[in-house]
């Protein structure tokens, strides 16, 4: 049996390669799981860019393997683990809490300060890879219905669940999502199920089209955006004027929902916030999410598959985090790995 395994390593800014690795080993209280799809994320590409600001917090260093947005199926288990977890498929909390501290406590380990992230923070590793290893607390059992796909959906749509479930809009509202990137049509896409009127402004025409390709007729540039109330405003952009124009937009009284997060500093107006009786909430992580997001699969309540344009091998990460769009891919934002495929 061999010992080692394939993985996705990022040794510097711009330098990707998949190389030979051990083979993790389950440690008390983990598993090892046998990934089967693995999305790549806005984050992967910071790290691979060195863009992302844990490189120079020193939360994150090189060389660092990625991979997040995950799923798999348990192969081994580490002393203290229920051997009732072998053989069964799962996804995981990206957010690895320290376990002893106030927030952790709380049940709020996905801040802990001195928090793991896989893939990225603590020397974690990650996703890209044929085996992965994290504790048995942070797994999450797939239902049946929940293919691969969906599994590895889970993570970002647990942070677009949480972003939409703080819009606080349903029947009668009226929501506008700025970036209808992955996030962005994820969160409009819970926005739609809870019966709200969602509206999408965005800056390229090919994703403008993807949004009314999946149904949402309204989905504008700042210039063609019409001057509605809109009872929430979802900020799931990079751009840093992004939470001001939220504010700005959002009914008085109405809700304001950070999501994306800009490479400089935001500046908002406190004045309009506190004028407008606006409510600002952000969202870090799909923590509290994870499990009404797999009950909403199962449930078939939304389906997101559509946003995968293609599924690749660990071959091809480099390429995909350098910006390179696949062979034959689809129209939507996300492209997801099986580590099981040749290249």
């Amino acid at each position: 049996m061999s010992r080692t395994m394939r993985a996705v390593v990022l040794s510097g800014p711009g330098r990707c390669a998949v190389e030979e690795v051990p083979v993790p080993v389950a440690a008390a209280g983990e598993v090892v799981v046998s990934v089967e799809r693995v999305g790549v994320c806005g984050t992967d590409v910071e790290l691979f860019t060195g863009q992302l600001a844990y490189l120079q917090t020193g939360h994150s260093s090189y060389p660092l393997r990625p991979g997040h947005e995950w799923c798999g199926r348990v192969t081994a288990v580490g002393d203290g683990v229920d051997r009732g977890w072998l053989g069964r498929r799962v996804t995981g909390d990206t957010m690895l809490g320290d376990g002893v501290c106030r927030r952790c406590r709380r049940g709020q380990q996905h801040v802990c300060e001195d928090r793991q992230e896989v893939g990225i923070r603590g020397g974690r590793h990650g996703a890209l890879a044929e085996q992965l290893a994290v504790p048995v607390g942070s797994l999450h059992a797939l239902p049946d219905s929940v293919d691969a796909v969906l599994g590895a959906l889970v993570e970002p749509s647990g942070n677009a669940w949480r972003a939409a479930r703080a819009a606080g809009a349903g029947a009668g509202d009226r929501a506008l999502v700025i970036g209808p990137g992955t996030i962005g049509l994820l969160t409009a896409v819970f926005l739609r199920a809870a019966g709200a009127e969602v509206h999408l402004l965005g800056v390229t025409t090919p994703s403008l089209a993807f949004a009314r390709g999946l149904g949402f007729a309204d989905a504008w540039t700042r210039e063609t955006l019409p001057d509605l109330p809109f009872d929430a405003v979802v900020d799931a952009s990079t751009a840093p004027g992004s939470p001001a124009l939220a504010v700005d937009l959002v009914e008085p009284a109405g809700n304001v929902v950070c999501i994306g997060i800009a490479g400089t500093p935001s500046t908002v107006d406190t004045r309009t916030l506190l004028l407008k009786d606006v409510t600002v909430v952000g969202i870090l992580s799909a923590s509290p999410g994870l499990a009404p997001t797999m009950a909403s699969y199962g449930a078939g309540t939304v389906d997101p598959r559509p946003l995968v344009a293609a599924t690749v091998g660990l071959g091809q990460v480099g390429a995909v985090l350098a910006g390179g769009r696949p062979e034959g891919s689809g129209a939507g934002p996300k492209v997801h790995v099986d580590p099981r495929l040749p290249g």
